[in-house]
């Protein structure tokens, strides 16, 4: 939570996708690796002791943690025998858990195990690390198996088996752990904080630290849930990252006590951590825990760096807070204190500090990457109005630039806020240069969904695809027949929040323009499928609207259903339907049964349809569905009350 330069086409022009952001990016300034390092960590602190330091951990250990892995794998998930088995192998790992932590394949073995331990065997193990904290906090491969750790609490603290295993204290007392699994996670978070600006600024034990932050606040973010470590369910694992949400569990009140003093330490150096672009990511992730549970000190925070950017050399042009908008490492930080200002203090900001500026943010290849995260956060009529106003009559300009994203984003705050839907979509006609003759809106998907331009006011473009003498069912053809293989994410996106307006026919009749093979490859494509998705669920599409679009794809369901991405769609059309709709999509499905049978995806599709029943027993299927209909209708009165 995207690309270089524009190139000519013959025939239409496509606007660049969005410029790189990343180290060295072309035309983003940012600096070559080696170019200019930064002065953390310090010289005389190095991240990772010699390799010879290490304890090594011979092949045949190796060997053993291996295949007891993956006997635990293969064994029952319950058992007193599954049990005595992860005591044994976590007793072994005990003894040697730094040779593990810093052997790359040991600590990939370690990580899994974390996550098959109950609690006493798991404090052992931490407790063993701990006298090494530095060396393995600061290891490439360490630093995982801390992470893994930590990120066990969710499952471990306070929990059930917490007590169930105070109550065999008895039994393993003599080789328990002193102190519990709060205590160790204090223990950690208060020698972190004793030498915080190191391993903030440490390129591995920063990791660490922004772990840490989000297990005492009780928030494990999107972004570490969408990275699975270790034996998580199978579930978490399959997940897409799109569905990944923060996950919020309880913690001891000592927890967010520590939070709050870890968040003193980024106010002493509040320079170091606004400047430099690895501590820089702890400050990030900070604001974003506190945002969701110590809110009073997130907006502390964000007014401490506001307060000292502003304080700075001012910029020729405006507001010192513009010259960090344009920086590589600054303008990041400042994307997450944009997200978490409250609206008040938002609107404060933009009037300050940004208001007349957002065209020249808009053509930056830095600073347009915050101007989105503004419209992100936009909530507001009273934001909305004066960002509109300034961002409106240069849209084009800003996609030619290679910059999509600010304007989906406006798209977005349009779509949010409820106003200036029209006038948007008026702007993106006019941007794409299908807005007139009016015959030619109806082309608008197929270049909204690929960011590819209409017809180009040049002499050497003009009709030559785009032409006036082609009719509209001409045109729309041609367009989709060169734009729907190649959707982007971005004109998915666009796409999408133009479907969530309060009035999205004009997109609706160019989708019901298209035809059922074109309506295919939309449904196949992995951002395209989730247009279908905005016409199923948006609540300003009526049933009507909805029937006339997804009645082209008869005669396709077969394809759809043998798709990674269209079963998906077809498996969403089909919760939709009613019974009569039903029955056509189950008719045609079953003219080609064994082939969906054998088909990876076709055949997940035949079972949620009930293929089998429908072909032999047509009069208990149809009974079947019709309970399931009024299951629906019953639950969806429920919801409307």
């Amino acid at each position: 939570m995207g690309l270089g330069p524009r190139s000519p086409h013959k025939v239409g022009r496509r606007f660049p996708a969005g410029g790189k952001r990343g180290r060295g990016a072309k035309g983003s300034g940012r600096p070559l690796p080696g170019s200019k390092r930064q002065p953390w960590p310090p010289p005389d602190r190095r991240s990772e002791p010699p390799p010879d330091s290490h304890p090594h951990l011979s092949p045949e250990a190796l060997g053993y943690f291996r295949r007891a892995l993956s006997a635990l794998k293969e064994a029952p998930e319950t058992g007193e025998e599954r049990d005595l088995m992860v005591h044994n192998i976590m007793k072994e790992v005990e003894t040697q858990a730094l040779a593990l932590s810093t052997n790359r394949t040991g600590s990939e073995m370690l990580q899994e195990l974390l996550g098959f331990s109950p609690l006493k065997p798991l404090c052992r193990v931490w407790a063993a690390l701990r006298s090494n904290l530095r060396t393995v906090a600061c290891h490439r491969c360490g630093v995982h198996v801390l992470q893994s750790a930590l990120l066990q609490l969710p499952r471990l603290l306070g929990s059930a088996a917490e007590e169930e295993e105070e109550e065999q204290e008895g039994e393993d007392g003599k080789d328990g752990p002193t102190e519990t699994l709060e205590e160790l996670v204090l223990g950690l978070a208060a020698e972190v904080c004793d030498d915080f600006l190191f391993y903030c600024g440490d390129t591995h034990g920063s990791f660490v630290v922004r772990t840490l932050l989000q297990v005492l606040g009780g928030t494990i973010l999107e972004s570490e849930r969408a990275r699975p470590r270790g034996s998580q369910s199978s579930e978490a694992q399959k997940a897409p990252a799109r569905e990944c949400k923060p996950a919020d569990f309880e913690v001891p009140e000592t927890f967010l006590n520590r939070l709050q003093d870890l968040t003193s330490s980024f106010l002493k150096d509040i320079a170091v951590f606004i400047t430099d672009k690895i501590s820089s990511f702890c400050l990030q992730v900070a604001l974003q825990v506190l945002h969701h549970k110590l809110p009073q000190f997130c907006a502390y925070l964000c007014n401490a760096v506001i307060g000292y950017l502003s304080t700075r050399s001012s910029s020729v042009d405006g507001s010192p807070l513009l010259l960090f908008l344009r920086d590589q490492t600054s303008s990041r930080l400042l994307e997450q204190v944009l997200l978490v200002l409250e609206p008040p203090r938002l609107q404060s900001l933009f009037e300050e500090h940004l208001q007349g500026q957002l065209q020249t943010l808009a053509a930056h290849p830095i600073a347009n990457f915050p101007l989105q995260r503004l419209l992100d956060a936009v909530t507001t009529p009273e934001l909305l109005s004066p960002v509109f106003e300034e961002l409106s009559p240069v849209l084009e300009a800003v996609l030619a630039q290679g910059h999509p994203g600010v304007v989906i984003a406006l798209v977005g705050a349009c779509r949010r806020v409820g106003a200036y839907q029209a006038k948007v979509l008026q702007l993106l006609l006019e941007a794409f240069h299908c807005a007139e003759p009016s015959s030619r809106q109806v082309a608008c998907v197929p270049l909204f969904a690929t960011l590819m331009e209409g017809a180009v006011p040049a002499e050497h473009q003009v009709a030559v695809f785009w032409g006036w003498a082609h009719p509209p069912g001409l045109l729309v053809e041609m367009a989709a027949a060169r734009a729907l293989g190649d959707v982007t994410v971005l004109g998915s996106l666009l796409l999408q929040h133009l479907l969530h307006f309060s009035a999205p026919g004009l997109v609706l009749r160019s989708l019901g323009a298209l035809t059922g093979p074109q309506l295919l490859v939309l449904a196949q494509s992995p951002a395209g499928s989730h247009v279908l998705d905005a016409i199923l669920t948006s609540p300003s599409v009526t049933r009507k609207q909805r029937r006339r679009v997804l009645q082209n794809l008869k005669g396709q369901y077969v394809a759809l259903a043998c798709s990674r991405h269209g079963s998906r769609v077809l498996d969403a059309i089909w919760s939709g339907a009613a019974l009569g709709a039903r029955k056509e999509i189950a008719a045609e499905l079953g003219e080609q049964n064994q082939e969906l049978i054998r088909d990876p995806f076709g055949h997940h599709v035949a079972r949620n349809v009930a293929l089998t029943t429908f072909l032999k027993r047509r009069e208990a299927w149809e009974q079947q569905q019709g309970a399931v209909a009024k299951r629906r209708r019953a639950l969806n009165s429920i919801l409307e009350d």
